[in-house]
């Protein structure tokens, strides 16, 4: 069995090369990677709290499916079959932002370009228990009163990008949600 790879890239999301995933991690290589959040029809956004079997950030809250697109693979598509793989779930997908953040794990470090996709979904997800353990629907100005009050409960990584995404304003319910709705259902 082969060892995963991610995609090795500059400050402009360049292609670089690739690396094995633990080995861009414990050295802090800046890689390509996706963050998805999934709001239902109000407004509410979907966390999934991690498995404890994973080898980092085990049993905590995070966004609704975060991961690394393989290798000469699509972006959008690789985002799309890892929400499936984790969450059994098939919905369209925006990218909205992308940034670039560094969070310490112990010995691991997350330094990723990251691009973040929005979708919407009324249903219940199918958990694939050896990557979440849990879910729940969360309305974003509750999830940033239990962030700042419980930081502890959450993944390094969602912290950071929850922080930029109320910035970038996608969670607040001003955001014409209707129309990325209706943008995102007729790409489906």
């Amino acid at each position: 069995m082969s060892k995963a790879e991610v995609i090795l890239v500059d400050r402009k999301d360049e292609a670089m090369g690739r690396g094995e995933k633990i080995w861009a991690h414990q050295k802090a290589k800046l890689h390509r990677a996706f963050s998805i959040f999934l709001f239902n029809s109000r407004g509410e956004l979907l966390l999934q709290r991690r498995a404890k079997s994973k080898y980092h950030s085990r049993g905590l809250w995070t966004n609704t499916c975060c991961s690394h697109p393989r290798p000469g693979k699509i972006l959008e598509k690789e985002a799309r079959k890892r929400l499936r793989e984790e969450m059994g779930i098939s919905c369209a997908l925006k990218e909205v932002f992308s940034f670039i953040y560094k969070a310490r794990l112990g010995k691991l470090t997350e330094h990723e370009f990251d691009h973040v996709f929005i979708g919407n979904f009324n249903k219940q997800p199918k958990l694939n228990k050896e990557e979440a353990d849990d879910w729940k629907w969360v309305r974003p100005e509750k999830l940033k009163k239990d962030v700042r009050e419980n930081p502890k409960k959450y993944t390094a990584w969602f912290k950071i990008i929850f922080k930029k995404a109320l910035k970038e304003n996608i969670t607040n319910l001003s955001f014409p949600l209707d129309k990325l709705y209706v943008d995102l259902r007729s790409k489906h």
